[in-house]
């Protein structure tokens, strides 16, 4: 039986195209999904750039749409600083991701979508409890829901790699922010 009724909107957290791969098609089959580049975490402006012309090759190949948000590094980098020297994944990754929710449950919250979820744990170098700990934390402050995924299950991030290959899209060698990329 066919639903004629209309999929619920989610506002999908999109951290580079690569990533957004997989979920974006397959979110589509049960939700109206609008993308989030969230990117002022991402260091230099020159990788930002490159970053933005990815996520709109793959926003064209699956006729989406993104809401691409003003760069603003210097909001980022308050946000973060004295956390310079903090290991990958440490203190300065947890306020990178609160901040990346935070903008997406706003503007979620702002223009009515019912969800919202992220394209970060298809990544094997990320923190999956702790990205959906902090994802359902802002997005209940915010009134929306968060949608629980691990992308990288069933062979996620080797999918993302291929489909990534397939479409030529750019795929970076650090996470984005300047302190990464040492």
């Amino acid at each position: 039986m066919v639903s004629n009724l209309p999929k619920p909107s989610l506002l999908l957290h999109i951290c580079c195209a690569p990533d957004a791969t997989i979920p974006w098609p397959a979110l589509l089959e049960k939700y109206n999904v609008t993308g989030f580049f969230y990117g002022s975490n991402i260091h230099p402006l020159e990788e930002y750039e490159r970053r933005i012309d990815s996520v709109k090759i793959l926003q064209k190949s699956i006729s989406g749409f993104v809401v691409f948000p003003p760069y603003s590094p210097e909001t980022w980098h308050n946000a973060t600083h004295g956390l310079e020297n903090e290991p990958e994944g440490g203190a300065r990754c947890t306020i990178c991701f609160r901040e990346q929710f935070e903008a997406t449950a706003k503007y979620a919250k702002e223009h009515n979508f019912e969800y919202i979820t992220t394209t970060l744990t298809i990544s094997p170098h990320k923190n999956v409890k702790l990205i959906n700990e902090i994802g359902n934390s802002i997005a209940s402050q915010y009134g929306v829901k968060w949608l629980d995924f691990v992308w990288r299950k069933n062979n996620g991030f080797l999918a993302s790699i291929k489909r990534s290959k397939e479409l030529g899209l750019y795929r970076q060698n650090y996470c984005g922010c300047i302190w990464s990329k040492r």
